[in-house]
């Protein structure tokens, strides 16, 4: 393909972190996040031409990212599951009990409820952008987050409920 534009790059480089964070939370797997930014990046290096630059390309990196998670998912294209194994930290976070709780919780959650709530709560998007993404209605998303939600404090119970009080 030739050599890479010095822009994407850049975009890359810079990026590549958010980007990894976010794949962590929708995969609970380093290994499967280091894959699906791969493959992210390697999508938005074949259509780096053509994508449009009066928006910002970093909210269509996290679209290119949850549609290829979701679309693995879907397709069964992997076969590895989380491990009882803690993930290796991409960063010191301020209460790592806490983190791999929900963590845990997240990865107990099906693909697209997990993308919803990554998308809107952890990358802190709007319910509209959350809604493009993922190609849904902003009602779908509002109802698909309040029902994850749910699930989530469901999943967590009290280890959650303990966690949340320190």
């Amino acid at each position: 393909m030739g050599e890479a534009p010095a822009d994407f790059l850049e975009f890359a480089h810079a990026r590549s972190g958010q980007l990894f964070r976010s794949a962590c939370l929708l995969t609970g797997d380093w290994h499967l996040a280091e894959d699906l930014v791969q493959e992210t990046l390697a999508k938005m290096y074949r259509s780096w031409r053509r994508i449009d630059r009066t928006q910002p390309p970093a909210a269509y990196a996290h679209t290119v990212l949850v549609r290829t998670f979701i679309s693995q998912r879907r397709l069964g294209r992997s076969g590895e599951r989380p491990s009882e194994r803690l993930p290796e930290a991409t960063a010191r976070p301020d209460d790592p009990a806490l983190r791999l709780t929900l963590e845990d919780g997240l990865a107990a959650l099906g693909p697209k409820d997990r993308a919803v709530l990554v998308l809107r709560y952890w990358e802190d998007r709007s319910v509209e952008d959350t809604a493009r993404a993922l190609h849904l209605t902003a009602g779908t998303v509002r109802t698909r987050s309040s029902r994850a939600l749910q699930r989530l404090r469901q999943i967590l119970g009290q280890d959650f409920a303990e966690l949340s009080r320190l």
